[in-house]
Protein backbone atom coordinates (compact mmCIF):
# COMPACT_ATOMS: atom_id res chain seq x y z
CA UNK A 1 0.00 0.00 0.00
CA UNK A 2 0.89 3.39 -0.71
CA UNK A 3 1.43 5.80 2.10
CA UNK A 4 -0.27 9.07 0.93
CA UNK A 5 -0.32 12.26 3.30
CA UNK A 6 -3.21 14.37 3.53
CA UNK A 7 -1.84 17.05 1.54
CA UNK A 8 -1.07 14.78 -1.39
CA UNK A 9 -4.53 13.82 -1.47
CA UNK A 10 -5.82 17.15 -1.36
CA UNK A 11 -3.43 19.00 -3.66
CA UNK A 12 -4.34 15.84 -6.29
CA UNK A 13 -8.08 16.14 -5.89
CA UNK A 14 -7.65 20.54 -6.45
CA UNK A 15 -5.73 19.22 -9.39
CA UNK A 16 -8.61 16.93 -11.03
CA UNK A 17 -11.12 19.51 -9.70
CA UNK A 18 -9.24 22.51 -11.67
CA UNK A 19 -8.55 20.33 -14.96
CA UNK A 20 -12.82 19.46 -14.36
CA UNK A 21 -13.74 23.31 -14.32
CA UNK A 22 -10.95 24.02 -17.00
CA UNK A 23 -13.14 21.18 -19.71
CA UNK A 24 -15.91 23.06 -18.24
CA UNK A 25 -15.43 26.38 -19.46
CA UNK A 26 -13.83 25.02 -22.87
CA UNK A 27 -16.98 23.04 -23.36
CA UNK A 28 -19.52 25.51 -22.07
CA UNK A 29 -18.32 29.35 -23.12
CA UNK A 30 -19.22 28.33 -26.62
CA UNK A 31 -21.74 25.95 -27.33
CA UNK A 32 -20.88 24.45 -30.74
CA UNK A 33 -19.71 21.05 -32.70
CA UNK A 34 -16.71 19.68 -31.81
CA UNK A 35 -14.65 19.24 -34.85
CA UNK A 36 -11.83 16.38 -35.71
CA UNK A 37 -8.87 18.71 -34.88
CA UNK A 38 -10.42 20.42 -31.74
CA UNK A 39 -11.44 16.96 -30.33
CA UNK A 40 -7.40 15.65 -31.25
CA UNK A 41 -5.84 18.73 -29.67
CA UNK A 42 -7.59 17.82 -26.18
CA UNK A 43 -7.99 14.33 -26.04
CA UNK A 44 -3.84 14.18 -26.91
CA UNK A 45 -4.03 17.01 -23.53
CA UNK A 46 -5.34 15.02 -21.11
CA UNK A 47 -3.54 11.81 -22.17
CA UNK A 48 -0.61 13.82 -21.97
CA UNK A 49 -1.84 14.88 -18.33
CA UNK A 50 -2.44 11.26 -17.52
CA UNK A 51 1.04 9.86 -18.43
CA UNK A 52 2.91 13.43 -16.94
CA UNK A 53 1.06 12.24 -13.56
CA UNK A 54 1.81 8.66 -13.77
CA UNK A 55 5.61 9.33 -14.10
CA UNK A 56 5.43 12.04 -11.36
CA UNK A 57 3.83 8.91 -9.03
CA UNK A 58 7.06 6.64 -10.42
CA UNK A 59 9.45 9.41 -9.59
CA UNK A 60 8.16 9.90 -6.23
CA UNK A 61 6.63 7.06 -5.05
CA UNK A 62 8.58 4.38 -7.25
CA UNK A 63 8.08 1.93 -10.29
CA UNK A 64 5.81 -0.56 -8.48
CA UNK A 65 3.58 2.28 -7.74
CA UNK A 66 3.79 3.87 -11.24
CA UNK A 67 3.30 0.56 -13.06
CA UNK A 68 -0.01 0.08 -10.99
CA UNK A 69 -1.03 3.62 -12.24
CA UNK A 70 -0.12 3.06 -15.40
CA UNK A 71 -2.33 0.10 -15.39
CA UNK A 72 -4.95 0.73 -14.03
CA UNK A 73 -5.42 4.16 -15.99
CA UNK A 74 -5.17 1.86 -18.97
CA UNK A 75 -7.97 -0.83 -17.39
CA UNK A 76 -10.49 2.85 -17.02
CA UNK A 77 -9.64 4.40 -20.46
CA UNK A 78 -10.22 1.06 -22.06
CA UNK A 79 -13.20 0.62 -20.14
CA UNK A 80 -14.59 4.14 -20.78
CA UNK A 81 -14.66 3.68 -24.23
CA UNK A 82 -17.29 1.63 -23.81
CA UNK A 83 -18.83 3.80 -21.93
CA UNK A 84 -18.66 6.23 -24.98
CA UNK A 85 -20.14 3.61 -26.86
CA UNK A 86 -23.13 3.58 -24.68
CA UNK A 87 -23.43 7.97 -24.42
CA UNK A 88 -23.23 7.51 -28.35
CA UNK A 89 -26.53 5.41 -28.08
CA UNK A 90 -28.06 7.72 -25.46
CA UNK A 91 -27.25 11.03 -27.62
CA UNK A 92 -28.85 9.37 -31.05
CA UNK A 93 -31.87 7.61 -29.17
CA UNK A 94 -32.98 11.28 -27.50
CA UNK A 95 -32.02 13.49 -30.72
CA UNK A 96 -29.42 15.82 -29.00
CA UNK A 97 -28.58 18.33 -31.03
CA UNK A 98 -24.80 18.57 -31.54
CA UNK A 99 -24.37 22.08 -29.95
CA UNK A 100 -25.60 20.15 -26.59
CA UNK A 101 -23.58 17.44 -26.70
CA UNK A 102 -20.80 18.65 -24.81
CA UNK A 103 -22.92 19.84 -21.83
CA UNK A 104 -24.35 16.57 -22.01
CA UNK A 105 -21.01 14.60 -21.56
CA UNK A 106 -19.49 17.00 -18.93
CA UNK A 107 -22.77 16.16 -16.50
CA UNK A 108 -21.80 12.66 -17.57
CA UNK A 109 -17.97 12.45 -16.64
CA UNK A 110 -19.09 14.34 -13.27
CA UNK A 111 -21.36 11.93 -12.12
CA UNK A 112 -19.22 9.37 -13.22
CA UNK A 113 -16.25 11.14 -10.78
CA UNK A 114 -18.61 11.59 -7.89
CA UNK A 115 -20.36 7.59 -7.94
CA UNK A 116 -16.39 6.28 -8.39
CA UNK A 117 -15.38 8.53 -5.42
CA UNK A 118 -17.79 7.10 -3.30
CA UNK A 119 -17.73 3.27 -5.20
CA UNK A 120 -13.21 3.42 -4.34
CA UNK A 121 -14.10 4.46 -0.75
CA UNK A 122 -16.59 1.64 -0.29
CA UNK A 123 -14.63 -0.99 -2.05
CA UNK A 124 -11.21 -0.07 0.24
CA UNK A 125 -12.69 -0.07 3.35
CA UNK A 126 -14.20 -3.39 2.09
CA UNK A 127 -11.23 -4.87 1.40
CA UNK A 128 -9.72 -3.61 4.44
CA UNK A 129 -12.30 -5.09 6.71
CA UNK A 130 -13.14 -8.64 4.89
CA UNK A 131 -10.88 -11.10 3.61
CA UNK A 132 -13.09 -12.50 0.83
CA UNK A 133 -13.55 -8.94 -0.90
CA UNK A 134 -11.17 -10.05 -3.79
CA UNK A 135 -13.24 -12.66 -4.20
CA UNK A 136 -16.73 -11.11 -4.46
CA UNK A 137 -14.70 -8.74 -7.25
CA UNK A 138 -13.06 -11.50 -9.17
CA UNK A 139 -16.65 -13.46 -9.33
CA UNK A 140 -18.53 -10.02 -10.34
CA UNK A 141 -15.73 -9.31 -13.42
CA UNK A 142 -16.26 -12.73 -14.67
CA UNK A 143 -20.12 -12.94 -14.38
CA UNK A 144 -19.90 -9.81 -16.10
CA UNK A 145 -17.77 -10.86 -19.01
CA UNK A 146 -19.56 -13.60 -19.33
CA UNK A 147 -23.04 -11.44 -20.12
CA UNK A 148 -20.81 -9.11 -22.47
CA UNK A 149 -20.44 -12.14 -24.22
CA UNK A 150 -23.34 -13.53 -24.47
CA UNK A 151 -25.27 -9.61 -25.50
CA UNK A 152 -22.82 -8.78 -27.86
CA UNK A 153 -24.64 -8.26 -30.35
CA UNK A 154 -27.35 -6.47 -28.40
CA UNK A 155 -27.88 -2.53 -28.05
CA UNK A 156 -28.52 -1.72 -23.77
CA UNK A 157 -32.11 -0.39 -23.58
CA UNK A 158 -31.22 3.40 -22.19
CA UNK A 159 -34.31 4.51 -23.07
CA UNK A 160 -36.77 1.98 -21.12
CA UNK A 161 -34.70 1.63 -17.83
CA UNK A 162 -37.10 1.62 -14.88
CA UNK A 163 -35.56 5.21 -13.78
CA UNK A 164 -36.54 6.94 -16.87
CA UNK A 165 -39.34 5.24 -17.11
CA UNK A 166 -40.20 6.21 -13.60
CA UNK A 167 -39.31 10.33 -14.50
CA UNK A 168 -41.46 10.21 -17.04
CA UNK A 169 -43.98 9.29 -15.11
CA UNK A 170 -43.44 11.79 -12.28
CA UNK A 171 -42.01 14.84 -14.67
CA UNK A 172 -44.37 16.45 -17.37
CA UNK A 173 -41.71 16.03 -20.53
CA UNK A 174 -41.68 18.70 -23.17
CA UNK A 175 -40.94 18.42 -26.97
CA UNK A 176 -37.91 20.88 -27.35
CA UNK A 177 -34.84 21.27 -26.24
CA UNK A 178 -35.12 24.86 -25.42
CA UNK A 179 -31.67 26.52 -26.01
CA UNK A 180 -30.44 23.55 -23.87
CA UNK A 181 -32.10 24.63 -20.55
CA UNK A 182 -33.63 21.96 -17.81
CA UNK A 183 -37.37 23.48 -17.38
CA UNK A 184 -39.59 25.23 -19.58
CA UNK A 185 -42.74 26.53 -20.64
CA UNK A 186 -44.67 24.70 -23.17
CA UNK A 187 -48.89 25.27 -24.01
CA UNK A 188 -48.65 27.67 -20.58
CA UNK A 189 -47.66 24.40 -18.70
CA UNK A 190 -43.67 23.94 -17.04
CA UNK A 191 -42.20 21.16 -18.10
CA UNK A 192 -38.66 19.50 -18.15
CA UNK A 193 -37.17 19.49 -21.55
CA UNK A 194 -36.17 16.04 -23.28
CA UNK A 195 -32.24 16.99 -21.80
CA UNK A 196 -33.46 16.03 -18.51
CA UNK A 197 -34.41 12.51 -19.25
CA UNK A 198 -30.85 12.61 -21.08
CA UNK A 199 -29.01 13.20 -17.70
CA UNK A 200 -31.07 10.59 -15.57
CA UNK A 201 -30.51 8.03 -18.61
CA UNK A 202 -26.45 9.01 -18.69
CA UNK A 203 -26.49 8.98 -14.45
CA UNK A 204 -28.11 5.37 -14.22
CA UNK A 205 -25.94 3.86 -16.79
CA UNK A 206 -22.79 5.45 -14.80
CA UNK A 207 -23.99 3.88 -11.81
CA UNK A 208 -23.66 0.11 -14.14
CA UNK A 209 -20.33 1.26 -15.29
CA UNK A 210 -19.15 1.97 -11.73
CA UNK A 211 -20.00 -1.33 -10.66
CA UNK A 212 -17.42 -2.48 -13.26
CA UNK A 213 -14.85 -0.92 -13.43
CA UNK A 214 -14.29 -0.09 -9.74
CA UNK A 215 -13.48 -3.92 -9.40
CA UNK A 216 -11.69 -4.22 -12.37
CA UNK A 217 -8.83 -1.60 -11.20
CA UNK A 218 -9.12 -3.28 -7.83
CA UNK A 219 -7.50 -5.95 -9.63
CA UNK A 220 -4.47 -3.74 -10.56
CA UNK A 221 -3.93 -1.94 -7.23
CA UNK A 222 -5.30 -2.41 -4.13
CA UNK A 223 -4.04 1.07 -2.64
CA UNK A 224 -7.00 3.32 -3.03
CA UNK A 225 -5.23 6.33 -4.15
CA UNK A 226 -3.57 4.86 -7.34
CA UNK A 227 -7.36 3.48 -8.00
CA UNK A 228 -8.72 7.13 -7.73
CA UNK A 229 -6.10 8.96 -9.49
CA UNK A 230 -6.31 6.34 -12.25
CA UNK A 231 -10.51 6.54 -12.78
CA UNK A 232 -10.09 10.61 -12.95
CA UNK A 233 -7.87 10.65 -15.16
CA UNK A 234 -9.40 8.18 -17.45
CA UNK A 235 -12.66 10.26 -17.09
CA UNK A 236 -11.15 14.01 -17.50
CA UNK A 237 -10.36 13.49 -21.27
CA UNK A 238 -13.57 11.64 -21.87
CA UNK A 239 -15.70 14.56 -23.67
CA UNK A 240 -12.60 15.06 -26.04
CA UNK A 241 -12.18 11.04 -27.01
CA UNK A 242 -16.17 11.22 -27.40
CA UNK A 243 -15.86 13.47 -31.00
CA UNK A 244 -12.50 12.46 -31.62
CA UNK A 245 -13.78 8.34 -31.84
CA UNK A 246 -17.23 9.05 -32.26
CA UNK A 247 -17.14 7.59 -36.40
CA UNK A 248 -14.89 4.89 -35.29
CA UNK A 249 -16.84 3.01 -32.45
CA UNK A 250 -19.13 1.49 -35.08
CA UNK A 251 -16.19 -0.03 -36.47
CA UNK A 252 -14.84 -1.96 -33.18
CA UNK A 253 -17.16 -4.85 -33.95
CA UNK A 254 -14.69 -6.84 -31.38
CA UNK A 255 -14.41 -4.15 -28.70
CA UNK A 256 -17.38 -6.53 -26.46
CA UNK A 257 -15.60 -9.66 -26.67
CA UNK A 258 -11.94 -7.72 -25.91
CA UNK A 259 -13.31 -5.96 -22.88
CA UNK A 260 -15.14 -9.17 -21.59
CA UNK A 261 -11.46 -10.56 -21.54
CA UNK A 262 -10.43 -7.76 -20.02
CA UNK A 263 -12.45 -8.02 -17.48
CA UNK A 264 -12.72 -11.55 -17.03
CA UNK A 265 -8.46 -12.14 -17.21
CA UNK A 266 -9.09 -9.61 -13.97
CA UNK A 267 -11.25 -11.69 -12.39
CA UNK A 268 -9.12 -14.44 -12.50
CA UNK A 269 -6.32 -12.61 -11.04
CA UNK A 270 -8.84 -11.12 -7.85
CA UNK A 271 -9.70 -15.25 -7.23
CA UNK A 272 -5.72 -16.06 -7.29
CA UNK A 273 -4.89 -13.43 -5.19
CA UNK A 274 -7.39 -14.15 -2.74
CA UNK A 275 -6.35 -18.29 -2.74
CA UNK A 276 -3.09 -16.81 -2.38
CA UNK A 277 -3.45 -14.46 0.73
CA UNK A 278 -5.97 -16.19 2.21
CA UNK A 279 -5.90 -20.20 1.37
CA UNK A 280 -2.53 -21.17 0.25
CA UNK A 281 0.52 -19.27 -0.74
CA UNK A 282 1.21 -22.03 -3.36
CA UNK A 283 -0.94 -20.52 -5.11
CA UNK A 284 0.36 -17.96 -7.88
CA UNK A 285 -0.47 -14.44 -7.98
CA UNK A 286 -0.54 -12.35 -11.42
CA UNK A 287 2.37 -9.72 -11.01
CA UNK A 288 1.29 -6.51 -12.22
CA UNK A 289 3.73 -5.91 -14.81
CA UNK A 290 2.16 -8.72 -16.77
CA UNK A 291 -1.41 -7.68 -16.26
CA UNK A 292 -0.62 -4.34 -17.76
CA UNK A 293 1.19 -6.23 -20.81
CA UNK A 294 -1.89 -8.36 -21.49
CA UNK A 295 -4.09 -5.67 -21.33
CA UNK A 296 -2.15 -3.92 -23.90
CA UNK A 297 -1.81 -7.00 -26.42
CA UNK A 298 -5.68 -7.39 -25.80
CA UNK A 299 -6.58 -4.35 -26.93
CA UNK A 300 -4.85 -3.78 -29.68
CA UNK A 301 -5.05 -7.46 -31.05
CA UNK A 302 -9.24 -6.51 -30.56
CA UNK A 303 -8.62 -3.15 -32.04
CA UNK A 304 -6.80 -4.31 -35.65
CA UNK A 305 -8.98 -7.35 -35.93
CA UNK A 306 -11.73 -4.96 -35.54
CA UNK A 307 -10.61 -2.58 -38.45
CA UNK A 308 -9.69 -5.82 -40.53
CA UNK A 309 -13.58 -7.72 -39.98
CA UNK A 310 -14.87 -3.79 -40.88
CA UNK A 311 -12.24 -3.61 -44.05
CA UNK A 312 -13.63 -7.06 -45.56
CA UNK A 313 -17.07 -6.57 -44.49
CA UNK A 314 -18.12 -2.69 -44.41
CA UNK A 315 -21.98 -3.29 -43.69
CA UNK A 316 -20.93 -4.91 -39.88
CA UNK A 317 -21.31 -2.11 -37.16
CA UNK A 318 -20.51 -2.85 -34.07
CA UNK A 319 -22.95 -3.12 -30.87
CA UNK A 320 -22.37 -1.92 -27.66
CA UNK A 321 -23.03 -4.95 -25.98
CA UNK A 322 -24.81 -5.27 -22.73
CA UNK A 323 -25.10 -7.49 -19.38
CA UNK A 324 -28.59 -8.17 -19.82
CA UNK A 325 -31.33 -9.09 -22.38
CA UNK A 326 -32.78 -5.93 -23.17
CA UNK A 327 -36.17 -5.58 -22.15
CA UNK A 328 -38.09 -5.77 -25.41
CA UNK A 329 -36.81 -9.23 -25.85
CA UNK A 330 -36.97 -11.08 -22.81
CA UNK A 331 -38.64 -14.44 -23.70
CA UNK A 332 -41.38 -14.28 -20.81
CA UNK A 333 -42.34 -10.75 -21.91
CA UNK A 334 -42.74 -11.77 -25.48
CA UNK A 335 -44.81 -14.72 -24.45
CA UNK A 336 -47.10 -12.42 -22.33
CA UNK A 337 -47.83 -10.46 -25.15
CA UNK A 338 -48.25 -13.09 -27.88
CA UNK A 339 -51.07 -14.27 -25.41
CA UNK A 340 -52.56 -10.87 -25.90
Amino acid sequence: MVDIPAWAWGATIAVIIALFVFDLLVAVRRPHRVGLREAAFWSAFYITVAIVFGFVVWAAVGPTAGTEYFSGWVVEKSLSVDNLFVFVIIMARFAVPEEYQQKTLLFGIAAALILRAVLIAIGAAAINLFSFTFLIFGLILIWTAVQLVRHRNEQPDVEDTFIVRSARRFFPVGTGFHGGRMLAHEDGHRVVTPLVLVFIAIGSTDVLFALDSIPAVFGVTKDAYLVFCANAFALLGLRALYFLIEGLLERLVYLSIGLSTILGFIGVKLILQFLHEDVTESVPEIPTPLSLGVILVILLFTTAASLVRVHHHPEERAQAGSIRTPREKRPREEETSSRR
